[in-house]
């Protein structure tokens, strides 16, 4: 299981009306992303995808959640791109590219960088030194717990090489 930290000294990520401060953690992965009412576009790309009922699934997972803004800052046409049937196997390379297999908790990275497998097979480099940061990426919202693992909202689209 990879274990690693994503805030320096184990301290906490204080957000003030951080999207999913008050996650319901008898709820999974999908359904708290539901609720937080931010992350249309991820739930019609993992729908669309065939990704959803993975995501509601046993787990545990850590999901990196890029918001709607993160897919809106995105080239215009890309996310309608990506929706399309026949761009399926690339859209599951990008989603699955956010998704690690293992609950990984912010008290469990600490004051480093380090690299961690995600589901697509490629690694994320996770930079706890100044800030959280994901493949460059801003962590806004940590441990938002659900009953299949934990979601860290992201600012950006983490795109795979």
């Amino acid at each position: 299981m990879i274990r690693k930290t994503l805030l320096a000294a184990g301290a906490a990520i204080a957000l003030m009306g951080a999207p999913m401060a008050q996650a319901d953690a008898t709820k999974n992965i999908v359904e708290t992303a539901v609720e937080a009412g931010s992350f249309n576009t991820l739930l019609a790309a993992a729908t669309a995808a065939g990704l959803a009922p993975t995501l509601t699934g046993e787990g545990p997972f850590t999901v990196f959640a890029p918001t709607d803004e993160a897919f809106a800052a995105l080239p215009e046409g890309t996310v309608e791109s990506l929706l399309l049937p026949e761009n399926k196997d690339k859209l599951v390379e990008i989603l699955t590219f956010h998704v690690v297999p293992a609950k990984v908790m912010a008290a469990d990275l600490a004051d480093r960088r380090t690299r961690v497998l995600t589901v697509q097979g490629d690694r994320l480099a996770v930079n706890g030194l100044n800030g959280v940061k994901v493949n460059g990426a801003e962590v806004v919202a940590a441990n938002v717990e659900a009953s299949n693992g934990v979601i860290h909202v992201i600012d950006k689209v983490l795109l795979p090489e």
